[in-house]
């Protein structure tokens, strides 16, 4: 079992037009966080999000266009292959109130978001290829 002790909490912005996995990411490395917990709200201009078929052990990937809210986050920090990885599943929302929801993936374009980053001290979980699952998951 990891423990960890709360080392501090994070507020940033994203650049407008970035990439949003990409810009966090480089946020994080640039802050020197390889574990915690994170959220973010704001809106995207345009979207990714990843569903894992649990038996083609494959991601599918759909792409949203047009302005969409970020109604919904939660995500984690960890590390695969010795480099920071983020976790993080949405939930998005178009003019009409629709929602597309799964793992946020790139490209998605940063129209106005604001991020917050629970860090966390101590060893940070490491991902690893799970046979099982096919999925790279903690340790």
């Amino acid at each position: 079992m990891v423990q960890f002790v709360m080392l501090k909490g994070h507020l940033f912005r994203l650049p407008y037009g970035s990439d949003l996995l990409e810009a966090l990411t480089e946020e994080l490395k640039r802050r020197g966080i390889r574990a915690g917990f994170l959220s973010v709200m704001g809106a995207v201009k345009e979207a990714t999000l990843l569903y894992y078929d649990q038996g083609k052990r494959a991601y599918r990937s759909r792409r949203i266009k047009g302005g969409l809210e970020i109604a919904s986050t939660v995500g984690n920090i960890s590390l695969r292959e010795g480099e920071v990885f983020v976790h993080l599943h949405a939930v998005l929302a178009d003019e009409e109130g629709r929602t597309w929801g799964g793992h946020l993936g790139s490209p998605t374009e940063v129209f106005a978001v604001e991020a917050f980053v629970l860090e966390l001290q101590g060893e940070p979980p490491e991902r690893s290829y799970d046979p099982l699952t096919g999925l790279y998951l903690w340790r």
